[in-house]
């Protein structure tokens, strides 16, 4: 595979991205979580 400045800047965008969503829905499962342990 050919390794360009391109190419690391495209796996770096894609992994900030990966991690963005993952952060956003980790936070979101933790509320969840938390609204559902307030109700019982």
């Amino acid at each position: 595979m050919f390794i360009d400045t391109v190419v690391l800047a495209g796996i770096g965008t894609v992994g900030l991205m990966v991690a963005f969503v993952g952060a956003v829905g980790y936070f979101i499962w933790q509320d969840a979580r938390k609204r559902d342990s307030n109700k019982s």
